[in-house]
Formats: C-alpha cells, sequence, structure tokens
C-alpha cells in the first residue's frame, strides 16, 4: 500500500495529526500534492527556508513567516466550509522542544476536528513529545521496491542499450533494494556514466558506500566461497539447501536463519562470509554496538531502521556477530532497559518478518543469552562448532598451505585442540618469519589451552541440545572426543 493511499484513509477518518517518517521529503511532499489535487483538498507546506506555500502559491502575507509558532496558528486559515485542508510541517521535530509550539499544535490537532484542517509533520525520524503521543498517527515513507527501482531505471536509461536485458536487470534490482528514490536515481546515473549501461557492480558501490554512512550496516562482499573453508559439512549441506531450494513461491517455507555456538576461531564468521557468496547473496553484517544512541529513543529507532533496511534489501543475509556481547545490557539496570528494548525489538523482527532475510547469530557463550531467543521458529537450527576433527585440521592445513605457498612436503606440528584460526594463524606465521611451520607453530598457544575450562563447559551445554556442524545429527561430546582422537599417520620429511 502506498503512502498515498494510506494517507487518504486516515485524512477520510478524521486523524488530524499524522506523523511521516521519510528521508525523502521531496517524494513524499508529491504524494500527499497529488493526493490533495485528486480530492480537491487544500494543500500547503511549510519549512523554515520558504515559510508557508502551497502549489498555487496562495499564501497570505500575514502568515507568510518562517516562524514554527505561526506556522501552527496559520493552520486556521486553511479551513473551508466545503471540504478538507492539509498543512505540511516539514522537519517540524526541530521545534518541539517548545512548550509553546507543542500546546499550539496540541489545540490545532483538537480543533482540526470540526474544521477538518489536517497536519502533517514530516521528518526523517519519530520524536513525539509525551503531549502529542497520543493524539499523532505515524506512517513510514516506505523504501521503492522493485517494481518502482525498475521504473526509475528505465527512466534513467533512455537510449538504447543502455538498460541490460532481463536476467542482468534483475541483478541490478537486487543490488539496488533498500535504497531511497534519489539514491537509486544516483546509482543508476553513475552507472551510465562509468559502462555506458546501467550495471549491477556501479549499484553495489554507491550502496556500499550509503551502508557506511549509517554506521550500523556494512556490506561484505567476498570472492570466498565453500571451497575456502574446511569442515562443516553438516552445516554447510543444511544451509545451502534450505537456500538453493527451488523457488518455493509460499512465504510459510521460507528459510529463517541458524545459530551457530562455538569456542571463539571455529569459522562461524568466515562460513556466514562464504555462504553469502556460495548461494548468490549480499550479506549484510549488523553492528549492534553502533545501534547505541545517547538520546532518549536513539537506540530503539536505530534499531527499527536499520530492520527495515534488512528487510528492504531481500534477499539476503543479515549477520549479527557474537551476539550475546551486544545485548550484553539485557536485565540489567546500568542502561535504564535500552539493551532489552533493543534485544526485544529484534526478537519481535525475527519472529514476525516476512520478508526473504536468512538470518546468521554467532555467539561464544549462549548461556549469557535468554532462553526465548533460540526457541523453535526463531531459526531453522542451533548449530554447535567444535574443535575441528582430524580430517576437517587435514583440510584445512591444505587449504591455507596453499594460499601462503607452503610446500605440501613440510611437517604438520602437533596441532591437538587447535582450531581453525589457529592453524591459519602458523601458517601465516611460517610464510612471514620464512620458517618452517614446526617452528610458526611455537609462536601459537591454541584457545583450548588458555581457555579450557570454559570451552569444556560449552561442549556440555551444546551436547545433546544443538546440531552437529560436523556430521548430521545431535551433537554429542562423546562422538565427538571420539573423531578427535583418530590420528593420521604422516611419514617424516628429510628436510
Amino acid at each position: 500500500m502506498t503512502l498515498k493511499t494510506r494517507l487518504a484513509e486516515y485524512v477520510r477518518a478524521c486523524f488530524t495529526g499524522i506523523w511521516i517518517e521519510s528521508h525523502e521529503h521531496q517524494d513524499a511532499i508529491a504524494e500527499v500534492a497529488n493526493l490533495c489535487r485528486e480530492q480537491s483538498w487544500r494543500f500547503a507546506v511549510w519549512n523554515i527556508e520558504t515559510g508557508l506555500s502551497g502549489p498555487d502559491q496562495a499564501t497570505t502575507p500575514a502568515h507568510g513567516t518562517n516562524d514554527p509558532l505561526s506556522a501552527v496558528r496559520a493552520a486556521g486559515v486553511l479551513a473551508s466550509p466545503a471540504g478538507t485542508a492539509i498543512l505540511v510541517l516539514e522537519n517540524f521535530h526541530r521545534f518541539l522542544s517548545s512548550a509553546e509550539i507543542v500546546q499550539a499544535l496540541l489545540r490545532q490537532v483538537l480543533t482540526g476536528k470540526q474544521n477538518r484542517v489536517i497536519l502533517v509533520v514530516l521528518a526523517p525520524i519519530v520524536q513525539l513529545p509525551i503531549e502529542l503521543e497520543k493524539l499523532f498517527m505515524v506512517l513510514e515513507h516506505d523504501l521503492p521496491g522493485r517494481e518502482e527501482l525498475e521504473q526509475i531505471a528505465r527512466g534513467i536509461a533512455t537510449e538504447e542499450g543502455e538498460l541490460p536485458g532481463t536476467t542482468e536487470l534483475q541483478a541490478v534490482l537486487d543490488a539496488a533494494a533498500g535504497l531511497t528514490r534519489t539514491e537509486a536515481e544516483n546509482a543508476f546515473s553513475l552507472s551510465l556514466v562509468r559502462n555506458n549501461r546501467i550495471t549491477a557492480d556501479a549499484v553495489w558501490d554507491l550502496k556500499t558506500q550509503g551502508l557506511k554512512k549509517s554506521g550500523t550496516l556494512s556490506l561484505y562482499q567476498g570472492k570466498e566461497d565453500f571451497n575456502s573453508l574446511g569442515g562443516l559439512a553438516a552445516l554447510k549441506a543444511f544451509c545451502k539447501r534450505a537456500l538453493l531450494k527451488p523457488a518455493r513461491g509460499n512465504t510459510l517455507k521460507r528459510p529463517r536463519g541458524v545459530m551457530l555456538l562455538s569456542p571463539p576461531g571455529c569459522g562461524k564468521s568466515q562460513f556466514c562470509k562464504a555462504l553469502g557468496k556460495e548461494v548468490g547473496r549480499p550479506v549484510l553484517q549488523l553492528d549492534i554496538g553502533s545501534l547505541m544512541g545517547s538520546l532518549v529513543g536513539q537506540s530503539e529507532e536505530r534499531t527499527r531502521q536499520a530492520l527495515r533496511v534488512i528487510d528492504a534489501m531481500a534477499p539476503c543475509i543479515a549477520m549479527l556477530d557474537e551476539v550475546e556481547k551486544g545485548f550484553s545490557g539485557i536485565g540489567g539496570s546500568g542502561d535504564s532497559g535500552v539493551s532489552s528494548r533493543m534485544f526485544g525489538a529484534f526478537l519481535s523482527w525475527l519472529n514476525d518478518h516476512e520478508s526473504d532475510v536468512f538470518v546468521v547469530c554467532t555467539s561464544n557463550d549462549i548461556s549469557k543469552l535468554p532462553p526465548e531467543f533460540s526457541r523453535s521458529e526463531r531459526f531453522d537450527g542451533i548449530f554447535f562448532l567444535d574443535l575441528p576433527s582430524r580430517e576437517e585440521k587435514d583440510a584445512i592445513w591444505s587449504l591455507y598451505r596453499q594460499l601462503y605457498g607452503i610446500d605440501a612436503s613440510q611437517r604438520q606440528p602437533d596441532d591437538t585442540d587447535w582450531t581453525g584460526a589457529e592453524i591459519k594463524s602458523c601458517c601465516r606465521l611460517a610464510a612471514l618469519l620464512d620458517v618452517s611451520l614446526v617452528h610458526a607453530s611455537q609462536n601459537v598457544v591454541p584457545v583450548a589451552v588458555t581457555s579450557a575450562e570454559s570451552i569444556q563447559r560449552l561442549r556440555q551445554w551444546a551436547s545433546g541440545r544443538c546440531l552437529s556442524a560436523s556430521t548430521p545429527g545431535i551433537y554429542s561430546t562423546t562422538v565427538a572426543e571420539t573423531k578427535n582422537r583418530r590420528r593420521v599417520s604422516r611419514e617424516p620429511s628429510t628436510n
């Protein structure tokens, strides 16, 4: 449902206080103006620069001022016995710290019921003072969908050959999902300048820069797929089958996501990044810490805004790394309940969102999260990534030997209880210091030694509660220890 359609319903129902949350003011004003034109309603706009004006420039000198209090009082001038009038107050949230202005708004919203004058506050955020909370209805100006993005692309690419074919155009629209109308126009125009046609790569470049400005989301597009990640066979098969299943059509069957639990360095984050390349979806990394704001309500608003962008960019993969640290204030009183409210908003979205977003949350200690976070239907599965087995270690050694140019004949050091990150570190140090793997291993202290007690507790918690990332079925410490004890004999090197 478009903004114009929703606004028309509330105006006909005589909601005299409406707050439109939008970053695209000109497009929102254009929709409101079109609605007023179609319905023969009176229409005016006020902002701090131009004062009060309307499409016909019929502004009375007495009320053409840029004083915000006078703008509210001028709303009564727009009233007519025969119909409805709408006054749009652009960026008016900047002036709601004044008691006089709040009181004038309150009075005008109440008297608007008699003279059918509708006040519409247009702002990028919702900051309603408590006196007005019950009087205003909040509407969101949604980001453009794929149909609208295609119309924008066709309006930009007017020459022959500038618009890609059907298959490539879908890739362009996927890349543009989540952009505002202005951002989409800029991205398509930049692509024409660079490549003489609209391409997905140029759109991704601009989109990445836009996400960086928000500071809450970052876009990852790497070249590593599952071939660059050793082990985790069961987890790979599960996620790939869920995401590459033929067109489902039924939203009830869409995949929801996975929760990954493991000691540090076992490949949780790397798996998520490789998954995006493997299934052809962008990976959005949500930094929970960056959602925190200094103003009252700012953290919760940033959370909702970030989740809306994620929804708009579907189909995609949303990654929340070390989620237990991001929501570390849950249940405490040090932040006045901000973390709990943010966590509640995320839980509600996780349970109710209908967009094709596959959520991957990682954690090093799930016991710090409340039980409702990991209940059924939040995720498709909770996987435990244990220290790699012997076969998985050999696969990881092979990958990093090749990556760092280490001779395959070099003898491997004792890698008992090593993680994949420690194997990579050993190979990198061997290449950096130009020493053998055995000598480089003397600089590696495994996390299984430095945090032996916590890892043992984690394994015990996961046993019987989580799926195994390595083999199909439920994770069991007994089975895992048996596999880790298996050794592969090697011939000693003569080097």
